[in-house]
């Protein structure tokens, strides 16, 4: 099985350094580890505010778009890469408001992070993880920081280390990822599906 790999852009600033990131770290798992590869960009694709019982015949048909276009990618990824700027040492609101409306979907997926900060966004990447936990999802225990310095006058990424960090998160969210999501749904499968109630059981 080729891994399925989503990135979640979540940034609503135009040519922002944590969608560049997010961009190479995607084309290299395609190109350097055969990774098949889709991104979902909350700032071109709006979601509507998340609400428990909300009616999707009360929002505008470009939302309601958008979330059916995110629950498809979500269901469909092996593993995903989030991405957010520094605000206020938090995670962008698109960003949360995204995670608001998954949790059985993360379950036995490896999630990568990165996040756009002059303070090396520890605390940011820290909350998705938290979020990422709440839900049974898989975390990498490293994220990639980024931040102007490391791009030129035309947005090329030039700091080498930042780069070399960058392709060592696309080898390991695709070989470790594709190993946990193999377990996964080896563990789920109907032999020892009864094991596994508590996916369905947790959140009641």
């Amino acid at each position: 099985m080729t891994i399925k790999l989503l990135g979640i852009a979540g940034s609503m600033r135009s040519n922002s350094y944590s969608f560049k990131a997010l961009d190479l770290a995607l084309k290299t798992s395609k190109n350097n580890y055969h990774a098949e590869i889709n991104l979902f960009d909350l700032r071109k694709n709006k979601l509507p505010i998340y609400e428990p019982n909300l009616d999707l015949d009360k929002i505008p048909l470009s939302e309601k778009e958008s979330l059916e276009m995110a629950n498809k990618l979500v269901r469909w990824a092996d593993a995903i890469i989030l991405t957010s700027p520094d605000y206020h040492g938090s995670m962008s609101g698109v960003l949360k408001n995204f995670l608001d409306f998954f949790w059985k979907e993360f379950s036995g997926k490896t999630f990568g992070y990165i996040c756009a900060s002059h303070e090396k966004g520890l605390t940011v990447m820290e909350q998705m993880r938290t979020a990422v936990r709440q839900c049974y999802g898989w975390s990498m225990p490293y994220g990639i920081s980024t931040s102007s310095d490391d791009f030129d006058s035309e947005g090329n990424i030039t700091n080498k280390k930042t780069i070399l960090r960058i392709e060592m998160l696309s080898r390991d969210i695709v070989f470790y990822g594709k190993a946990i999501r193999d377990q996964f749904l080896s563990d789920t499968s109907n032999k020892v599906k009864e094991s596994y109630s508590f996916l369905t059981l947790a959140k009641e």
